[in-house]
């Protein structure tokens, strides 16, 4: 068998999940210190029902904060509109139809958010 360069430890029943570039745990990783979000500067406050059963989501997009901040600014939108949701990839999603109040929550708090799609 041909083993891959880029193969290596993914999971651990010990610590989860591994980081591949510095080969530590994801809660312990050193090189996530590094990686600086990608964003380009404005805020984007949507509303989705695609793939999602029908249900809607608010999502929340373009914010370069890095992951600590972004999960700290979900708990905040979440506890403001009285719902679920989670960060994902960088995007905010919040269960429900709350663009509006999420607008003026991000307002509130020094971000100039702008309403995107429909």
């Amino acid at each position: 068998m041909k083993r891959s360069s880029s193969g290596g430890l993914v999971y651990s029943t010990e610590s989860g999940r591994m980081c591949p570039e510095c080969r530590n745990a994801v809660a312990q990783c050193t090189c996530k210190a590094k990686a600086v979000p990608a964003g380009d500067g404005v805020v984007r406050v949507s509303r989705q029902t695609k793939g999602r059963g029908g249900k809607c989501v608010t999502l929340v997009k373009g914010l370069a904060l890095d992951a600590t901040a972004l999960a700290l600014l979900g708990k905040q939108l979440r506890t403001a509109c009285g719902s679920g949701g989670t960060v994902k990839d960088g995007v905010i999603e919040i269960q429900g139809d709350h663009c509006d109040l999420v607008m003026d929550t991000l307002g509130k708090l020094g971000h100039a958010p702008k309403r995107a799609g429909g």
